[in-house]
């Protein structure tokens, strides 16, 4: 084994995940890696998720499980008890996972049987691949961490350690491990609107890692949260999430984070704060 891709954060871009598998068509890796986040976010959740189901059946793709996957899960236990919000502010945020429901639960049992990480062979080294960190999957790597940070992140006896998550990619290389985030496929967050994704290859002196950066329809993308019925089915977040599409940048875990409590405390309406997120957002890119 010589080549080996990895890529992550598809969320529901059929564009981009397109783009993704024509360019591994012509590069031909020996293993492809989906380290999590197929679905959720994005318009086409449903048709990604067949579509890599598909891969991993007949091309030996390996398929890891997300924290949107274990969203997806926690969401399908309450729906079958009855117990989920049917108005307010935590209906609105729901109606995303509710829409993502509604595409992928046919697999539900395909997706609570999925790992949570991966461990390669690679001669006598292994290849250690995890959705996030070894402390949880919503504890990303970034790429200003300090070595310390990072240690308490990754498996040490790794030879590389892939993650994915921040939809941040950078290769750094931390005592005897190389450290990979590959970024990516579907909704980068680092300004740049080209998909990621990262190959590793084996040379003379090793192995080595590349993120690779593509141009793909982005139009294409936005258009299908619109025709899909997305604006309908998800409401006025769905704004945010095509705002996050077009810009390559995250706007929905800071809206989350400064809005929800004052939403739920009566301070201020799901609609105003969502106004305030986007425009704040706006002023953000045009001082940048």
């Amino acid at each position: 084994m010589d080549k080996i891709a990895i890529i992550a954060d598809i969320h529901g871009n059929l564009a981009a995940l397109h783009a993704v598998i024509a360019d591994l068509e012509v590069w031909s890796p020996d293993l492809v890696i989906v380290a999590g986040d197929t679905i959720n976010r994005g318009p086409c959740s449903g048709a990604c998720l067949e579509l890599v189901l598909r891969m991993v059946a007949e091309r030996g793709w390996l398929l890891l499980r997300g924290n949107h996957e274990r969203y997806l899960l926690s969401y399908h236990r309450q729906y079958q008890q009855a117990t989920l919000p049917q108005h307010g502010p935590d209906y609105e945020l729901s109606r995303i996972i509710a829409w993502t429901h509604s595409q992928v639960h046919a697999w539900v049992d395909v997706l609570d049987a999925l790992p949570d990480r991966l461990h390669v062979a690679l001669d006598t080294d292994r290849l250690a691949v995890y959705h996030a960190s070894i402390v949880h999957d919503r504890d990303g790597l970034v790429p200003m961490a300090s070595d310390e940070r990072l240690r308490a992140q990754i498996e040490p006896e790794a030879a590389i350690f892939c993650t994915a998550h921040t939809h941040v990619p950078f290769v750094r290389q931390l005592d005897q491990t190389l450290i990979v985030n590959v970024g990516a496929v579907g909704l980068p967050f680092d300004g740049d609107q080209r998909l990621a994704y990262a190959r590793l290859t084996r040379g003379h002196k090793g192995w080595n890692a590349t993120i690779m950066r593509l141009d793909y329809d982005v139009a294409s993308a936005a258009q299908a949260i619109y025709s899909s019925g997305m604006f309908e089915h998800v409401g006025p977040l769905a704004e945010l999430l095509l705002r996050e599409l077009q810009t390559g940048h995250s706007l929905l875990f800071g809206f989350v984070a400064n809005y929800r409590d004052p939403i739920l405390a009566g301070q201020i309406s799901f609609e105003d704060a969502l106004s305030a997120c986007l425009a704040q957002a706006h002023l953000a890119k045009r001082f940048a």
